[in-house]
This record gives structure tokens, C-alpha cells and sequence, in this order.
């Protein structure tokens, strides 16, 4: 599902600044550093997922200028990164998918506060069955819906009109 998304997403990734909510081991983010993102931050709230990802980025010989690791929840992570005056070009979020709606929420709120700007994406990972199309509100849409098997992933863009 994951190489799918990234050849949706094709060149956007190269050059771009990611985010990786609810990063788990980092594959997403490693993934677009491999495909040429100038930088990603991870995000994860568990102390073991996060010492997984310091690993692997050690592994990959990955330098702290492409590569940063926040270890906290999303919704605290979001405020640091406001704070911080931060953005990004995409946005990956998978959340546990029990608490996909949260996920989504944390989607929505990246735009809202500038974390993610008009030309920006942001991909939600979620259960097959999610109904995340009358879960987003009325200034964003689905910009591409790409399933298999027990999840999928929907890449959500704001509404240019708005």
C-alpha cells in the first residue's frame, strides 16, 4: 500500500519536508528520504517505537539536518512544531487504526494551524471501511483514495476555492 502512495505521490517527495505522525519504525519517513525528501520528522509517542526508528536512522547513517525524531503524542507534537514556526509539503499519519478518526483529526488540525499549506498533502493510513470522506470537513477533499485488502490510504488536500 505504502509503494503505491509513493508512486501517487512521485516527485512531489522529492525536495519536500515531511511529517511522519504515529511513526511506528519509520518506514514512511525513511522511505521518502530514500526517494530524495530534504527532511522528515518523525513522530511517535511510544519510547520503544522511538528507539527503533533512532536505530534505523543510525543504520542509514542519517544526519540530524534530515532527520529529527519527536517523542510524544501527535496533538503535542503539532503544538511544538506551531511553536517551532515549522511546515511541511506532506503529511503521513497512521494512527493505530482503532483511533483512525483521531488521526484524521490531527490531519485536519496540521492545515488549520500552517503546518501544512495551500499546495500540501497529507495521507491518512486507515481501515478499509473507515468513512473518512463525510468525516472531513466541507474545505477539504479526497484528493486520491487508494485501498487494498484491510486498509488503505486517502491523501487529502484543502479545497482550493476555500
Amino acid at each position: 500500500m505504502r509503494e503505491r502512495a509513493f508512486a501517487v505521490l512521485g516527485d512531489r517527495v522529492f525536495g519536500a519536508r515531511l511529517l511522519d505522525l504515529f511513526a511506528g519504525t519509520g518506514a514512511v519517513g525513511l522511505e521518502a528520504l530514500s526517494r530524495g525528501a530534504s527532511s522528515v520528522v518523525f513522530v511517535e509517542r511510544h519510547r520503544t517505537a522511538a528507539a527503533l526508528i533512532e536505530s534505523n536512522l543510525a543504520a542509514f547513517e542519517l544526519s540530524t539536518d534530515r532527520a529529527e525524531l519527536l517523542v510524544r503524542p501527535a496533538s503535542s507534537a503539532v503544538d511544538h512544531l506551531v511553536r517551532s514556526g515549522d511546515h511541511f509539503d506532506i503529511a503521513w499519519a497512521d494512527p493505530p487504526f482503532d483511533g483512525w478518526h483521531d488521526g484524521l483529526e490531527v490531519v485536519v488540525k496540521l492545515f488549520e494551524v500552517g503546518l501544512l499549506q495551500e499546495a500540501a498533502l497529507a495521507c491518512l493510513e486507515c481501515p478499509d471501511k473507515a468513512d473518512v470522506a463525510s468525516s472531513l470537513p466541507a474545505e477539504f477533499e479526497i484528493f486520491r483514495d487508494l485501498a487494498g485488502g484491510a486498509s488503505r490510504v486517502v491523501m487529502i488536500e484543502r479545497r482550493s476555492n476555500v
